[in-house]
């Protein structure tokens, strides 16, 4: 079993019944999915991008990424409709607390004077938004052998009803966020 969720039932669970003033177990918030999302607006140029990004992308999630294409044609860009503009991945279960310990404990603290997370990137029903800038903070990403430096964007979803909520149960997973505006 996954360190983080023997921890989420050992400690969070208890602790957020507490906080949150729950009676029931199945009332508490816990986490439901991670989706992690590249946008690939040079994939319209070179489709060697998209290779390249897949397997960053698997090799950072430990899953196959899907490839997201456009909705609409957008001539301004050159884009058509169903040109592939992206990848996406969804973790559940046992992945998605693995990747949640290792995005916690290995990849923020490794990026560049890091103070904490933003405590304001939560979206009104207790999911939370978090961006990285370059994917090389991954120890699965060989330095050398990357193409380019590309963003990612990182979804936490929960099954929490208010952002307070979402935020306690972060927290005690072991989300790093910043104190007093600091971010």
């Amino acid at each position: 079993m996954a360190r983080l969720k023997e921890k989420y039932r050992q400690e969070a669970i208890p602790r957020l019944m507490e906080l949150c003033g729950y009676t029931n177990i199945m009332q508490v918030p816990r986490l439901e999915k991670i989706v992690l999302n590249i946008g690939l607006g040079e994939a319209i140029q070179n489709a060697k991008a998209l290779e390249s990004a897949e397997g960053d992308m698997a090799a950072i999630s430990g899953q196959h990424p899907v490839t997201t294409r456009a909705k609409k044609s957008i001539a301004a860009f050159k884009l058509r409709e169903g040109m592939p503009i992206g990848l996406m991945v969804t973790l559940r279960g046992e992945r998605m607390y693995d990747f949640f310990d290792k995005l916690v404990n290995a990849v923020l603290p490794r990026t560049h004077e890091f103070l904490g997370v933003s405590p304001d990137s939560f979206d009104g029903r207790g999911n939370y938004t978090l961006g990285l800038k370059e994917q090389i903070f991954f120890p699965e990403i060989d330095y050398d052998k990357i193409d380019k430096v590309r963003g990612i964007g990182i979804s936490i979803i929960t099954t929490a009803e208010n952002d307070e909520d979402g935020r306690h149960l972060l927290e005690l997973l072991g989300m790093p966020f910043a104190k007093d505006g600091a971010s």
